[in-house]
């Protein structure tokens, strides 16, 4: 049977990450497969989704990732802000904040920035992913050049055989490797019939085009993974996706599935 995982951290891979012992859920997920360290200078729109409360300090309590598209906006994934990813309903998080302008967590550069209000897509289905998107607002706004721009509908950035990169501070390896450093990976958009094949209907995940893009590389080796859901997606110098799911991380035949921003309607931004 195929499993077909959710890639945001859960409590209890944040705990095994912090070598308490605890192992990692089977719907954990991992890192940035294949990548490369980068430095946020190079990508400021790229910040990490962090609550201490619910995943402790080691890694600044990151637990997601997210694209800023508004000085005081951020997309993520839905699925980041979950009961079963959170512990608890995420009106209880009592210190949901967005880490800014920070390549390594460890460090105390860049901004931590209290999260004043969430968004989740209406049309959000927990059992399929479809339309895996949120809304964060931020209370403070950030300067106008960590904002990047989404790619509308029939954009060129979207067309299959793009090079594209994807960012995170996931899992490295598949095995519950965290870096504290923000990585990146190169990734080629595949066409909508090479994802269906890959995750046709009835499966544990089911790819729908609407809502879904995917991306990865022919070979395998390259990809997201667990700790990297809401994470930027992008092509051409614009956001075209969200980091949502998939089968296994850096799999050949199995590509990562990423929400299609063009796909979920959001509100207005400033």
């Amino acid at each position: 049977m195929r499993r077909c995982f959710a890639r945001a951290v859960t409590g209890a891979a944040a705990l095994a990450a912090t070598g308490l012992g605890v192992p990692p859920l089977a719907a954990a997920d991992e890192v940035v497969i294949g990548g490369q360290r980068v430095e946020i200078s190079d990508s400021p729109w790229v910040v990490a989704l962090s609550s201490r409360d619910r995943f402790g300090g080691t890694r600044a309590g990151q637990f997601c990732g997210g694209a800023v598209v508004s000085p005081t906006t951020v997309l993520t994934a839905a699925h980041c802000l979950r009961h079963d990813v959170l512990g608890v309903d995420v009106s209880q998080v009592r210190d949901l904040k967005v880490i800014a302008g920070r390549t390594e967590l460890r460090s105390n550069a860049g901004q931590e920035i209290r999260v004043s209000a969430t968004w989740v897509y209406p049309g959000y289905d927990a059992g399929t992913n479809v339309g895996d998107m949120a809304v964060l607002t931020l209370a403070t706004p950030l300067p106008a050049s960590y904002v990047i721009p989404t790619a509308p509908a029939g954009d060129a950035a979207y067309k299959p055989g793009v090079r594209a990169t994807v960012y995170g501070w996931g899992d490295t390896t598949g095995g519950g490797k965290y870096p504290t450093a923000l990585r990146a990976a190169p990734v080629t958009v595949l066409d909508d019939g090479a994802c269906a094949r890959a995750y046709p209907p009835n499966s544990d995940g089911t790819y729908e085009a609407t809502t879904m893009l995917c991306a990865g590389d022919p070979r395998g080796g390259y990809d997201a993974c667990q700790g990297d859901s809401g994470g930027p997606l992008v092509a051409q110098g614009r956001l075209i996706g969200l980091v949502s799911w998939g089968n296994g991380c850096g799999r050949a035949d199995s590509p990562g599935v990423y929400t299609r921003v063009s796909g979920v309607a959001r509100p207005a931004t400033d």
